[in-house]
């Protein structure tokens, strides 16, 4: 991940920091985070069941495709230099635009929307995270994600 000085955390607002690594989401992440959350809803977890469904196969849980915003965004959000630790400070929004099918590839590309201090040393940091869908035009989410920097 990027550090730069506190300073300059503002040049980055409205600008694309990147795009993740491609990421495929196949049935046996799927099925453990089914196990994890308890939600075992057959369009997840039945290929049978689901491949009759519109979709035509088991997709990912929408909070599963959610879950992967910080691994995902970990190595392109920009942090403040002398950063003691970064904290998951929630989300503004979040839109479902299509389920992720299984064994599809997927990636996040990530803006800085905002950047806000909240105390002295404290510094939250609103992002548009927005996970693409390999072969698709339309992506599967767009969320805003918050980071919590203390500096």
């Amino acid at each position: 991940m990027p550090y730069v000085p506190v300073a300059e955390l503002k040049d980055y607002v409205g600008k694309e920091l990147g795009r993740s690594e491609w990421l495929t989401i196949d049935q046996d992440r799927i099925n453990l985070f089914a196990e994890a959350t308890g939600d075992y809803q057959f369009i997840h977890v039945d290929p049978v069941k689901a491949a009759q469904t519109p979709f035509g196969s088991t997709i990912a849980h929408g909070f599963l495709s959610l879950s992967l915003i910080p691994k995902l965004m970990e190595d392109i959000l920009v942090l403040p230099q002398g950063l003691k630790m970064v904290v998951n400070y929630g989300l503004d929004s979040v839109r479902f635009i299509q389920p992720v099918k299984v064994d599809s590839r997927v990636r996040l590309k990530v803006e800085l929307s905002e950047v806000t201090e909240k105390k002295p040393g404290q510094w939250l940091l609103k992002a548009t995270a927005t996970l693409e869908i390999e072969g698709q035009e339309k992506p599967a989410y767009i969320a805003e994600p918050l980071s919590l920097a203390f500096v």
